[in-house]
């Protein structure tokens, strides 16, 4: 993480440290995944015993800022703009059971999504702390510093796969009724569900944590070696398929599935 942001996010971490509830204070995000550009926010995590009431979130940050918002759309939140550093601020109030327990549902349990499965562990490992009551954040870190389970990645595979192109209600058959009808809204809605399973898969063929929704064509070539041949041509073509017609469409799921498909049967990962 950049200097600028760490002297930022130890500010902040310190003010919420001040509340009993708190936990923990960690920095995740492109800050700590190595992808930061210019411009980029502090994905900051507040890790609490109970919930903070909507009340006293706002009080804090607006100590910071004089553009606060609550943002409770996803789960607990705040955003502002840093008044010294300009820096955009995003922070979120997770508890330390809700959190242990996404931990264990992967790791422990092996139970795969529908698109970005393991998304929170990898939030885990890339955090950077910035206030740990107890020790407590970096005992969690030590639990996710583990081996990708080989039952997860197949849990995610045969969960994710068949939903592309195999099974009745798969991706490509809705995208073609969807063309037909001319329903351009179910086709941007289907296609990203498509991208987000296919990225999902992916990402646990090569047993590498989901680095969530941001340049994943960037991210899937550079931490993925097991990818089809033409991937990043294969996905843009799809996207400028989603506005144009059931043949279209077709031939585009089928020129992103077929590849991946081979892929899989090398690995042995699919009949």
């Amino acid at each position: 993480m950049d200097e600028a942001y760490r002297v930022v996010a130890h500010r902040i971490g310190a003010r919420f440290s001040h509340l009993p509830k708190v936990q923990a204070v960690a920095v995740a995000g492109s800050q700590t995944s190595g992808v930061a550009s210019i411009g980029s926010d502090i994905d900051i995590y507040i890790y609490t015993n109970g919930e903070i009431r909507a009340e006293t979130r706002m009080v804090v940050a607006e100590e910071f800022a004089d553009d606060a918002e609550l943002n409770d759309y996803w789960g607990p939140g705040n955003e502002w703009t840093d008044r010294e550093s300009r820096i955009h601020i995003d922070a979120m109030f997770w508890t330390v059971g809700w959190i242990k327990d996404q931990l264990d549902r992967v790791l422990k349990r092996h139970e795969a999504g529908m698109g970005y499965s393991t998304c929170l562990w990898h939030t885990i490992r890339v955090s950077e702390v910035v206030f740990d009551r107890t020790g407590w954040f970096r005992g969690l870190q030590t639990d996710a510093m583990v081996a990708y389970p080989e039952a997860l990645a197949r849990a995610i595979i045969n969960h994710n796969f068949p939903v592309l192109g195999t099974i009745a209600s798969s991706y490509q058959v809705q995208l073609q009724k969807a063309a037909a009808r001319g329903d351009r809204v179910s086709l941007n809605h289907r296609t990203a569900a498509l991208l987000a399973s296919y990225f999902d898969i992916l990402f646990a063929l090569n047993r590498v944590p989901h680095p969530g929704e941001k340049r994943l064509v960037e991210l899937t070539q550079r931490f993925c070696a097991k990818r089809p041949v033409g991937m990043a041509e294969q996905v843009n073509a799809l996207i400028a398929a989603s506005g144009g017609t059931g043949a279209e469409i077709g031939a585009a799921v089928q020129g992103l599935i077929k590849p991946l498909a081979v892929l899989l049967r090398e690995e042995g990962m699919v009949g």
